[in-house]
């Protein structure tokens, strides 16, 4: 589950978050829309323990990084480390058996770029490989901002695919963007506005 309840922040006197309420239950993909500026990056900072409320409650927090998955804007991927063994950190930290890391790679189309490294490969191909290192080890939750921005049309479509399989498999999926593509694959569309989030609208069967 990813959930907040009354959740408010500001940066320097602003108040870019007012009294915040979500949730996303497991085997939902949520997306979250709203012009720049409007707090989506700092509510994904909030509810994934990279920043903290000033008050309200959010889950999971940092208290369950392992089961959360984050996929930065900022990406942050390890420079000294192939796009492999970037992706497959996550399970090797964890002590899990690193197989599953040549399939997702695979399935975002990066597959013959598994051996170089982040400064060898474009900005969207890294973004892929970050995608990748967020999903590999099947996380409980998932928060994305912006996980297409930097992509082309096929690349957007197998990454929006990813998501998609991530929160059909049992995943809590949230996701910050502005992609029609990616609000077209969800669950439910929320609207952030004035520090606030609308009850949005829920996708109808194809």
């Amino acid at each position: 589950m990813i959930s907040a309840t009354g959740v408010r922040r500001s940066f320097g006197g602003v108040e870019v978050l007012r009294g915040i309420d979500l949730s996303v239950a497991p085997g939902e993909l949520v997306t979250l829309s709203g012009p720049s500026g409007s707090g989506k990056t700092a509510l994904l900072s909030v509810l994934c323990g990279f920043d903290f409320p000033d008050s309200g409650t959010v889950t999971p927090g940092p208290a369950a990084w392992s089961a959360c998955a984050v996929l930065p804007q900022s990406l942050g991927l390890a420079t000294e480390l192939t796009l492999e063994e970037n992706v497959a950190l996550p399970l090797r930290l964890r002590g899990l058996p690193v197989g599953p890391v040549a399939d997702v790679l695979a399935e975002l189309g990066i597959a013959d770029l598994a051996r170089r490294y982040p400064a060898q490969v474009s900005f969207g191909q890294q973004q892929r490989a970050a995608l990748a290192r967020a999903v590999v080890a099947k996380p409980s939750a998932l928060l994305a901002d912006e996980p297409t921005a930097h992509l082309d049309a096929v690349s957007a479509d197998a990454t929006i695919g990813l998501l998609r399989r991530v929160a059909d498999d049992g995943a809590a999926v949230l996701i910050a963007t502005h992609h029609d593509a990616v609000h077209a694959a969800a669950d439910r569309v929320l609207e952030l506005a004035g520090g606030r989030i609308s009850s949005g609208s829920r996708r109808t069967a194809p």
